[in-house]
């Protein structure tokens, strides 16, 4: 038995080559997720590392905590003000799109291999789930922003389509080991596991933020360890109820967003940082998973599937969700390529193997084929792909200020950024001038690279950012006044 120091040392050697290896992901335009897997791979029993990791319980259980943690940031970072209007869309998304996705994978599944239509319907629904926030680090490192709601779109279907497939994945497996068993009942459990984890994720993250501004605690570090309890409280509670424990973690995350509360930057940075630890853990672990040596011999058949879902699948799953929406057919054409996979299908793939599955093996190692073809093709050529189409714009970056509001009493007062767009009264005026309320002033100005300090005589110019402290109706009126 290895002794503990040997234990971590190797586990710090594998965080620092990963964090250091993500630099190389940035130049080669190619998710980090991809390195991670790599040095997982290369770590593996077929690798030069030699660890030989064959313990599929361990590999999912690593996964689904990180994909709470991962979960819960997606939507504390989610500016839930850009995302409300596509609200409907990105639910359409994340359900139907989700379906359709894995139905036509299914189909193309069972006439490559072969195999029964619940056994098919397992391989799509597995892959159905996208990962989006592997091409926001690419259009990120490469400052490329894409134009109208594509963006918030993409970030509210990568963030809340997990809970779908995983429904569907766990209901294919289902039907693979009770083949009576009527689709009535998975309808039902549907709208059970979906239901609770709705009203729990949106109740305790209400909850929690009231909670957080009155709990007053002696230590800043205890708001966090208090976040992380919540966070796998939600799960565990939501999934012993029989509910969504995926979906409730995400909402939690997405409700907290849209208020405020003590602390609210700092934790989410926390988060932030708790969630790529949780990326790199998840996928080093599923790379050790992993045997090289038996992907060759599935290399054909993972090639086609990957074809089949990246070029018809996600596609009409695209273009049948967003019928009769404001997105072009570009924008259509964008979000279908925006489909990379990453954690969640290596993650489900793990499930069959569990369940004991005939072909589950297969099923793994195509998923992970899969899952890698995805992300080298559509992450490498996604930013060219982009200015094809002619939807890109230089990314605008989130200025970072060098304080936040933080209280023991009940807060009333907002820290809130307004944005000084093009033609607004506010443009060439001093401050003093805005008539802005008496209870609320502009604390800080971003311009650029700048952080300002403004005083009564400053000039307010277009594309400024203003930080501005007032209360909610306050608020309304310097919106409608810049």
């Amino acid at each position: 038995m290895l002794a503990i120091e040997t234990i971590l040392f190797g586990t710090a050697i594998l965080l620092i080559v990963s964090v250091l290896a993500s630099k190389v992901s940035a130049r080669l335009s190619v998710p980090a997720l991809v390195i991670f897997l790599f040095i997982g791979m290369l770590a593996g029993s077929d690798g030069i590392g030699g660890i030989h990791f064959d313990d599929p319980l361990a590999a999912q259980s690593i996964g689904v905590i990180a994909l709470i943690f991962i979960l819960f940031s997606g939507g504390l970072d989610t500016p839930v003000s850009e995302v409300r209007h596509i609200l409907g869309r990105g639910i359409v998304m994340s359900t139907l799109g989700v379906l359709v996705t894995a139905l036509v994978v299914a189909v193309g599944v069972q006439e490559l291999l072969g195999y029964s239509l619940a056994e098919a319907f397992l391989v799509g629904s597995i892959v159905a789930a996208t990962d989006a926030a592997a091409v926001f680090s690419i259009l990120g490192t490469q400052k490329i922003g894409l134009k109208g709601n594509t963006v918030p779109l993409l970030e509210l279907e990568s963030g809340s389509n997990d809970p779908m497939a995983i429904f569907l994945t766990v209901g294919a497996v289902e039907l693979i080991q009770h083949p009576d068993m009527p689709i009535a009942n998975l309808l039902l459990i549907f709208v059970q596991q979906m239901g609770i984890g709705l009203v729990l994720g949106i109740g305790l993250g209400i909850l929690t933020a009231r909670t957080i501004n009155r709990l007053r605690l002696q230590a800043d570090g205890l708001y966090a360890v208090f976040t992380v309890g919540l966070v796998l409280f939600a799960y565990a509670l939501t999934t012993l109820l029989g509910g969504s424990g995926f979906l409730a973690v995400y909402l939690l995350g997405l409700v907290m967003a849209s208020r405020n509360f003590v602390h609210k930057n700092s934790l989410s940075r926390f988060h932030d940082g708790l969630s790529w630890l949780m990326q790199i853990v998840m996928f080093l672990s599923l790379g050790l998973l992993v045997f090289p040596s038996r992907l060759l011999p599935i290399a054909t058949t993972g090639i086609l599937i990957a074809i089949i879902l990246i070029f018809l699948a996600r596609p009409l799953g695209v273009f049948i969700s967003l019928l009769f929406s404001q997105f072009n057919f570009r924008d259509k054409l964008m979000i279908s390529w925006v489909g990379l996979r990453g954690a969640t299908p290596i993650v489900l793939a793990t499930f069959p193997l569990l369940a004991d599955i005939p072909q589950s093996d297969t099923i793994f190692n195509i998923v992970f084929f899969v899952v890698l073809v995805s992300v080298l093709l559509q992450g490498s050529t996604l930013i060219p792909v982009a200015k094809f189409l002619g939807i890109t714009e230089p990314m605008t970056s989130k200025p970072q200020y060098p304080f936040e509001l933080v209280t023991d009493t009940d807060i009333r007062n907002e820290l809130v950024e307004v944005v000084v767009a093009a033609g607004s009264p506010a443009v060439d005026r001093q401050i003093v001038n805005l008539g802005l309320p008496e209870d609320s002033l502009i604390v800080l100005i971003s311009r650029g690279q700048e952080i300002l300090v403004p005083n009564g005589n400053t000039i307010i110019e277009q594309g400024d950012t203003l930080l501005v402290l007032a209360d909610k109706d306050a608020l309304m009126k310097i919106r409608e006044n810049i």
